[in-house]
């Protein structure tokens, strides 16, 4: 008999573009661009498939030949997704008829067969109801399954694919990097991502932590950006991430993220102040 599957149920919540944020990411990341195998994990997509089939379509545009799997504990999850692929492949969706997904029943061991190792896992609202003390072995567990170069992609984002944070993990299971994408039309703050942090972090947005400080020092830059909003929202969060930038804040990438609403730092920038999930 096979081992059962690692991990714990979701609540199962999915809903379509939920995850567009991430998926755009994941289409610009050099583990996918540059993958000699551009396999792609989304590990607890929930009560539908909704999710792989709109990562699948958004990535094979820029890696043709790329494919996606879903995994899931729930068999009755897997059964539900398989039949959302019969009507994907009968054509009667709106998503291509070969569209390069399949799904599995699986969890933190992400059993892909024949020995393959994904480019990318992709692991979102998955944490969210463990302890934050188990956050580390869970990022081991799906990194150890990495490819060379691969990351594993772990985070959370709200119900509607507005407000979204993601650790990137590597192969060794370390964290690199902290982001935050938000939706900048109608932004009040963009310190709202607090309520959608990592399990990893979002305990720790508190005086003292790096998290804090962070969110904080983005607050106020933003709001001494506020003339810029004559220009528009973009180049306001452009102005804040900046002059964050500016102030030795260790962000990455440039403005062609930031005018996406994104800001990624290093995960120096934000690790907790002890040494249990700090990183290397």
């Amino acid at each position: 008999m096979a081992p059962s599957p690692l991990g714990r149920p979701t609540r199962g919540t999915t809903g379509t573009n939920r995850l567009r944020r991430n998926d755009r990411a994941i289409a610009a990341s050099a583990a996918l661009r540059r993958a000699a195998d551009p396999l792609v994990v989304d590990l607890g997509y929930g009560a539908s498939g909704v999710t792989a089939f709109e990562l699948a379509t958004r990535l094979r545009k820029v890696r043709p030949d790329v494919e996606v799997v879903g995994f899931e504990l729930d068999p009755a999850r897997v059964a539900t997704a398989r039949d959302q692929l019969a009507e994907v492949r009968a054509g009667v969706t709106p998503f291509a008829a070969d569209l390069p997904v399949s799904f599995a029943r699986g969890g933190f061991e992400v059993p892909i067969l024949g020995g393959r190792r994904p480019a990318i896992i992709r692991a979102m609202n998955v944490l969210r109801q463990y302890d934050e003390a188990d956050v580390r072995a869970a990022w081991q567990t799906m990194s150890d399954r990495l490819s060379p170069g691969g990351v594993l992609i772990e985070g959370t984002c709200d119900e509607i694919g507005r407000i979204a944070s993601w650790v990137d993990v590597d192969g060794s299971g370390a964290p690199s990097s902290f982001t935050i994408s938000l939706r900048l039309a109608e932004l009040e703050h963009p310190g709202i991502v607090a309520e959608r942090l990592p399990k990893a972090l979002i305990h720790r947005n508190v005086p003292g932590e790096r998290i804090h400080d962070l969110l904080v020092a983005l607050d106020r830059e933003w709001d001494r950006a506020s003339p810029m909003s004559t220009f528009g929202v973009t180049q306001r969060f452009i102005a804040a991430v900046g002059a964050l930038k500016d102030q030795g804040w260790a962000v990455l990438g440039g403005r062609a993220r930031w005018r996406l609403g994104e800001l990624t730092v290093a995960w120096s920038s934000v690790a907790p102040t002890d040494q249990a999930l700090r990183g290397s």
